[in-house]
């Protein structure tokens, strides 16, 4: 599939969008994928391998063919999980202009927005979140240093009345938003960041 390719899916389909830089894509990204796959039955997650984050200027960050490729090799694994770097195609700037373009032009697939519990604690911050979030439903994966903070944070209080319980995960993708869930679960201490250190440490690119 073509980086700037939509990958396929058909009507009433049930997909997941995990969105970042995947800079660079690793197993942590592979454990949330296959975890909302598991809890909120999904048929499919895309990871959306954004341009850039207007979040995180400054920061280097590697060629979009070049991520993709690299999180293609992760993902591969799991047949179930499909890469696009569609968003640079599309002008996406921001989540918002993403998940609208989806919702517009794929209105038979049940989507669900999938964030890691950090981006959490910032999400009042994105562009559009309250839009977001009425978008399509949200799951929250749980990240390790944020399993008490999350629940507490800006975005979290300010839609609390369209959290569910947990043990009702599965019926998410079929929610009219807003609805969003916290999942508990082993928690991946991977993190790009680090792998980025961790290389320029040893000397590698």
């Amino acid at each position: 599939m073509r980086e700037g390719a939509l990958p396929p899916a058909s009507p009433g389909m049930r997909i997941g969008l995990y969105g970042g830089s995947f800079n660079p894509a690793h197993a942590g990204h592979l454990h949330v994928g296959t975890m909302a796959l598991r809890r909120l039955r999904l048929d499919r997650v895309w990871w959306l391998v954004t341009p850039g984050n207007p979040l995180k200027r400054g920061r280097p960050i590697a060629p979009l063919s070049e991520r993709c490729a690299q999180a293609a090799a992760v993902a591969k694994g799991d047949p179930r999980i499909a890469v696009t770097g569609f968003e640079a195609a599309i002008g996406a700037r921001f989540t918002r202009d993403t998940l609208r373009w989806l919702v517009r032009r794929r209105p038979g697939i049940r989507f669900v927005w999938i964030m890691g519990a950090d981006s959490l604690a910032s999400f009042h911050r994105w562009k559009g979140s309250a839009e977001i979030m009425g978008l399509m439903p949200v799951a929250v994966i749980d990240r390790p240093g944020h399993t008490l903070s999350a629940p507490g944070a800006r975005a979290a209080r300010r839609f609390a009345a369209a959290r569910i319980p947990e043990s009702d995960a599965s019926a998410l993708p079929g929610m009219a938003p807003p609805a969003w869930v916290f999942l508990h679960g082993p928690r991946s201490h991977l993190s790009s960041t680090q792998i980025r250190d961790a290389r320029s440490g040893t000397g590698e690119p």
